[in-house]
């Protein structure tokens, strides 16, 4: 069936099967492979994108339920005010190990940010809380978080 999918601004008409995970939709059809596969069950968050604004599981997420939304990927997300600040601080703090996760881990934080501008540490464990990073760089991921914050209150 032919969906149209609003990806970063731009409408893509794309050929799938109902139940397609949006996730395939991303990497395969459309070639923006920031998003990535972590666990296919929407557990470790390394396939987050925002539809609407709102941070989801692409893996999870169907393509048809995506379609007339506005979708946005780690590909656009530094062109957003939030964005900047989150990328900023994670390049200034040097949050990254080996970086597979932190295209979730940045679409995450940046839906956090949007709902809450001045989150506390407890505040980014709680939402941070289902994004998975086999590193383990937890306390500087929190500290990017924080960081950006100041960065947007600046």
């Amino acid at each position: 069936m032919t969906i149209s999918l609003k990806v970063n601004g731009t409408t893509h008409e794309v050929e799938a099967d109902p139940g397609t995970p949006l996730l395939w939709v991303i990497r395969d059809e459309l070639k923006m492979t920031g998003t990535k596969f972590g666990c296919g069950v929407a557990s470790c968050g390394a396939c987050t994108v925002h539809l609407d604004g709102e941070p989801v599981r692409s893996c999870q997420t169907f393509v048809e339920d995506a379609e007339g939304a506005e979708i946005t990927t780690i590909e656009a997300m530094a062109e957003t005010e939030i964005g900047a600040a989150v990328q900023q601080a994670w390049m200034e703090l040097d949050v990254v190990q080996c970086g597979y996760c932190q295209s979730g881990q940045v679409m995450s934080a940046v839906g956090l940010l949007s709902e809450n501008p001045k989150p506390s540490a407890q505040d980014v464990d709680d939402y941070m809380y289902g994004n998975a990073c086999r590193c383990a760089t937890y306390q500087r991921i929190r500290a990017g978080i924080l960081r950006a914050a100041e960065i947007l209150e600046a």
